[in-house]
C-alpha cells in the first residue's frame, strides 16, 4: 500500500511539474509578445482594421485646339448605410420620411425602404447598398434627406465616389483621344492621346483612412482625406473639332457607298505638323462604322503609286533624268526576269514624258526611268529612300506606330525584281502617316516636319509645357526638284488620274494611288484593293496636306481606283474648309484661357432643374459644369466653343430622352 502510494506522488509531483514549466512558457510567450513581438502585432492589428485607400485624382481634359472638349471627367457616386450606427430615436424618427423621400429618386415604394431599412438594422448590417451609379444631382438630393443629413457619425450614411471618362463629342476622333487601362489603381495599358500623355493627365492620386467595420467592408473614419489628390493638367490637342467633323463624314459616306472593310483620313497642317483631324473606320458584323485600329498610324502596307513621287525625287535630284525625257510605254507592259509590270490603261499611252507618266500614274514609264537610271547601282536610289525618311519611323508621340520597310540591295532577298518592283510601290511598306509626312514635306518647300497630337500642356490659364515644331528634316530635297514636283503634283488633278476633282473654284494637288493586296496568294485567293489620295491644298500656297486610304472597296461598282474611291474624300474636304468655311484659312496664334475642371459640384444642382425627367435650363452655366450634368442625365454631349453656355440645341422644358444628343454652343 505504502508503495502505491508513492508511486501517486510521483505522478502527482511530475504533473504539477509539467504544469509548472508550461505557466513559465505561457509566461515567457506573453512577456515575449507584450514587449519583444508587441509593436509588430499592435501594427499588424491597426492594418487588418485600418487601412488607407487611394483617392484617385481628377484627371485632366483633353480639349481641341479651337476649345472644345474631346476628354473630360464626370462623377459617379455609391450610397451605402450603416445601419448600427444611428440611435433608436434618430432611426425611428427618420425611417419613415427617409423612406418616402428614397422612393421618389429611386423609383421604388417607401415601403419596400422601410422594410430594407429596418432589416438592415435588425441584422447590423453596416454596409447596406442604397444605390449605385448615381449623378451628382442624386447624391446630393439623397445626402439631404432625414437621418442622412446628420452624416455619417449619427446618420450612418457612406458615400464613395468614382470617376468616370466621357468624350463630349462622341466617337468622333475616338481612337486617337484614346484611353488609360488600370489595375489596382495603376496603369497598364491605353492607346491615344490618354496613354500617351497620361503623365501629365493624370495628377497625383490622395489617401483617405477607413476602418474595416465587417468582412470586406470598410468605412471612412473622418470627413477629410489624409492626402488630398492633385487634380491632372489638361493636355490641348492639334484637333479641329470642325474639320474633324468634316473629315470623318467625308470618309464614313465613302465607306459606305463602296462597302470597303475599313478606312482613314488625316488633315495636317503643313508648316507646323499639327494633325487637324484623323478618323479611323472599320466596319462592324452588322456593316456599321466605327473606330477601332488607329490605321493611319499602325497600318504598314504597300502603298502604290503614291510611292512614285520618291521615285522623281531621286531622278530629279541626281539629274538622271528630267520631267522632259520620253519613254515609250511598250504597249503597257514590260517584263522584267518573267515578271510583268502593266498599265492600268490598256495598250498604255505611247511615248509620253515622265511627267505626263507621273500624271497618269504609268507603271511602265517610271519603272523604266528608275530601272534604266539605277540598275547598275542600286544603293543609290534606295540610299535616297532612306534619306527622305522612309525607311524609318516618324517617332509619333502615341505609340503603336507601324514600321515602314526599304528593301536594301545588301539583303538576302534582294533580287533581279526588287528595283523595278519598289518603283510603283510594291515590295515596300509605309504607314498612311509616314506617307503624308513625305508629301507635306513638299508642299512645305521641303522642310518634313513631325505630324504632331498635341500643341500644349495648361494648368488653368498656365502654361506647362509647349510642343514646337519639330522639324525631321531642313530639306528633303533642292528648291528646284520641289518646283518640279509641285507641278507635277498640280496636273495630277488638273489633267492626269484626278482630273475628276478638278474645280476651278479651290485648287488641289496630289497623287492617286491603288494597291492589289494579298496579291502574292495561290490563285489571288484573299486578293483586293487599297485605294489612296495623298496631297495637299491650295496647290499654289499649301497650307494643308491630307490622305484618304480606304480598305477592300467592293467591286460590285466596277471602280476600285484611287480617284474614284479615296478622291472624293479629299475634295470634299478641301471644298467644306476653303468654300463652306473660308474663315478657317486664317491660321491664329490665340492664347486661349482653358476653364479647368471645378470641383464645386454643388453648382450642378443648384443650376438644373430638379425634375430630371425634363431638359435643364443651361444657359449661363460653364460648359465643364453642363457636361457633366447632361452626361448624369444620360445624354450625349456635343460642346462648340469655350467658355458658358450660349445657347443649347434642345430647349430647356422639353421631356428629357436617355441618349439623345444635345449640341451647346459656348461663349
Amino acid at each position: 500500500m505504502a508503495v502505491e502510494d508513492k508511486h501517486i506522488s510521483y505522478r502527482i509531483y511530475l504533473v504539477a511539474f509539467g504544469i509548472f514549466v508550461m505557466a513559465i512558457a505561457i509566461a515567457v510567450k506573453l512577456t515575449n509578445i507584450q514587449w519583444v513581438e508587441g509593436d509588430y502585432y499592435r501594427k499588424l492589428a491597426k492594418e487588418r482594421t485600418v487601412r488607407n485607400f487611394v483617392i484617385p485624382a481628377n484627371k485632366g481634359n483633353i480639349y481641341s485646339a479651337d476649345g472644345s472638349l474631346l476628354a473630360t471627367s464626370i462623377p459617379n457616386y455609391e450610397i451605402r448605410f450603416d445601419a448600427v450606427t444611428p440611435k433608436a430615436e434618430s432611426f425611428e424618427k427618420n425611417v419613415k420620411s427617409l423612406s418616402d423621400s428614397l422612393a421618389t429618386v429611386l423609383g421604388k415604394p417607401s415601403s419596400f425602404f422601410e422594410n430594407e431599412l429596418r432589416k438592415a438594422r435588425a441584422n447590423k448590417n453596416r454596409y447596406y447598398l442604397i444605390a449605385r451609379n448615381l449623378s451628382y444631382t442624386q447624391y446630393f438630393k439623397i445626402k439631404g434627406f432625414p437621418l442622412f443629413n446628420l452624416g455619417a457619425y449619427k446618420g450612418g450614411i457612406i458615400i464613395e465616389q468614382e470617376t468616370v471618362r466621357e468624350h463630349p463629342i462622341g466617337k468622333i476622333a475616338e481612337r486617337t483621344v484614346g484611353y488609360e487601362r488600370t489595375s489596382n489603381g495603376e496603369s497598364y495599358d491605353g492607346k491615344g492621346i490618354e496613354w500617351a500623355f497620361r503623365k501629365y493627365l493624370n495628377g497625383k492620386d490622395g489617401k483617405i483612412l477607413k476602418q474595416k467595420i465587417a468582412k470586406g467592408q470598410w468605412k471612412p473614419i473622418r470627413d477629410i482625406n489624409e492626402v488630398d489628390p492633385q487634380d491632372g493638367y489638361d493636355v490641348i490637342s492639334t484637333i479641329d473639332v470642325y474639320i474633324q467633323d468634316i473629315a470623318h463624314h467625308a470618309l464614313l459616306k465613302q465607306l459606305e457607298l463602296y462597302q470597303a472593310d475599313h478606312g482613314c483620313v488625316v488633315v495636317m497642317e503643313t508648316k507646323t505638323g499639327h494633325v487637324k483631324a484623323i478618323s479611323n473606320l472599320g466596319r462592324a458584323t452588322d456593316g456599321t462604322y466605327f473606330e477601332t485600329t488607329n490605321y493611319a498610324v499602325a497600318e504598314s502596307h504597300e502603298p502604290g503609286s503614291t510611292y512614285k513621287l520618291a521615285d522623281l525625287m531621286a531622278l530629279l535630284e541626281d539629274k538622271k533624268a528630267d520631267t522632259s525625257a520620253v519613254y515609250d510605254s511598250k504597249g503597257g507592259v514590260i517584263v522584267y526576269s518573267g515578271k510583268k509590270v502593266r498599265d492600268s490603261h490598256q495598250g498604255g499611252y505611247g511615248k509620253i514624258s515622265l511627267a505626263r507618266g507621273f500624271e497618269l500614274s504609268s507603271n511602265t514609264v517610271l519603272v523604266q526611268a528608275v530601272y534604266n537610271a539605277y540598275k547598275d547601282n542600286p544603293s543609290q536610289f534606295v540610299n535616297h529612300l532612306n534619306n527622305f525618311g522612309l525607311n524609318k519611323p516618324l517617332g509619333l508621340s502615341i505609340k503603336g506606330e507601324g514600321k515602314p520597310y526599304i528593301p536594301q540591295p545588301s539583303d538576302k532577298n534582294w533580287s533581279n525584281i526588287s528595283l523595278p518592283w519598289m518603283a510603283f510601290g510594291y515590295g515596300v511598306s509605309i504607314t498612311p502617316m509616314q506617307t503624308l509626312a513625305f508629301y507635306n514635306a513638299v508642299a512645305n518647300d521641303g522642310e518634313m516636319v513631325k505630324p504632331q497630337f498635341v500643341s500644349e500642356i495648361k494648368e488653368w490659364n498656365r502654361t506647362i509645357k509647349k510642343y514646337e515644331k519639330e522639324v525631321l528634316n531642313p530639306r528633303i530635297c533642292s528648291p528646284a526638284t520641289i518646283a518640279k514636283l509641285k507641278a507635277v503634283l498640280a496636273n495630277v488633278v488638273k489633267k492626269g488620274t484626278a482630273s475628276k476633282l478638278y474645280s476651278k473654284d479651290f485648287s488641289m494637288a496630289g497623287k492617286t494611288g491603288t494597291a492589289a493586296v494579298n496579291y502574292g496568294k495561290a490563285g489571288g485567293v484573299g486578293k483586293y484593293y487599297a485605294s489612296s489620295f495623298v496631297g495637299y491644298f491650295p496647290a499654289d500656297e499649301p497650307k494643308y496636306s491630307c490622305i484618304v486610304v480606304v480598305h477592300k472597296p467592293s467591286t460590285a461598282l466596277n471602280n476600285y481606283y484611287g480617284a474614284d474611291v479615296a478622291g472624293p474624300v479629299f475634295k470634299r474636304i478641301a471644298q467644306k474648309i476653303f468654300t463652306d468655311a473660308p474663315s478657317t484659312n486664317e491660321i491664329k496664334n490665340i492664347d486661349r484661357k482653358i476653364p479647368k475642371q471645378e470641383n464645386n459640384y454643388d453648382a450642378y444642382f443648384v443650376k438644373s432643374q430638379k425634375n430630371q425627367q425634363i431638359i435643364p435650363n443651361l444657359k449661363g452655366m460653364s460648359g465643364m459644369d453642363a457636361v457633366a450634368l447632361l452626361g448624369n442625365l444620360g445624354m450625349k454631349v456635343k460642346v462648340i466653343g469655350v467658355g458658358k453656355v450660349k445657347k443649347q440645341s434642345l430647349e430647356a422644358g422639353q421631356n428629357l430622352i436617355k441618349n439623345a444628343t444635345i449640341l451647346l454652343e459656348l461663349s
